[in-house]
Formats: C-alpha cells, sequence, structure tokens
C-alpha cells in the first residue's frame, strides 16, 4: 500500500516537472511575431496562409478511421469462435457486427457518408 502512495506521488511530481519545462519552452517562443508569420520568398503573403478547413473532409477521415479500427478488432474473432467450445464468441461477435451496422446506418442516414452536398 505504502509502495503503490510512493508511486503515485513521484509520477505526481515527474508530471509537474515535465508539464513545468514545457510551460516555460513555450512562453520563450510566444513574443516573436517574424517566426508566427508565413514566409514567402521575402515578400509579405498576398493572403491568408490559413486555408479553410473542410469539416465534410475531416468527419469523413474520423469515421473511416473508427471503421477502419473496428475492422482490426474483428479480424480475431474467427479464431475465437472456432477455438472457443461455448457460444460466447460468437453471441460477442454477432453484437459487435450488430452494434457496427446500426452505426454505418445511421451515418448514412445522417448523410456523414456523402461526400457530395
Amino acid at each position: 500500500m505504502v509502495y503503490v502512495f510512493f508511486g503515485a506521488v513521484i509520477n505526481l511530481f515527474v508530471s509537474l516537472v515535465v508539464c513545468g519545462i514545457a510551460w516555460s519552452l513555450a512562453r520563450r517562443g510566444l513574443g516573436d511575431r517574424e517566426k508566427s508569420s508565413p514566409f514567402e520568398c521575402g515578400f509579405d503573403p498576398k493572403s491568408s496562409a490559413r486555408v479553410p478547413f473542410s469539416m465534410r473532409f475531416f468527419l469523413l477521415a474520423v469515421i473511416f478511421l473508427i471503421f477502419d479500427i473496428e475492422i482490426a478488432l474483428l479480424l480475431p474473432f474467427p479464431f475465437i469462435v472456432v477455438s472457443s467450445v461455448s457460444f460466447v464468441g460468437a453471441w460477442a461477435t454477432f453484437l459487435f457486427l450488430v452494434i457496427l451496422i446500426i452505426g454505418l446506418v445511421h451515418e448514412w442516414r445522417e448523410g456523414s457518408l456523402d461526400w457530395v452536398g
């Protein structure tokens, strides 16, 4: 019990030290205006360097990542079903697939999967 407490105190101390170092290093670079401005061959920029971000592209990328991770989670399920004696693995796979399909139908009806629009 004592070791857990000392471990937590040491972890908290190390975290605070790292956060303090990061904060002190970040303060040094905030005031320089030249470093924060875009550079175009020594000339002032003609337009804003900040391009508007496509929220639809971001949403589609996040959905792709979520479904990609879910597919990676589905890969070991055939081995679980074959190796398990009970049907718990099969039911878990079925439930997971049902949740995936419900999420896909929801995103489809919401229009998040439509690129044009």
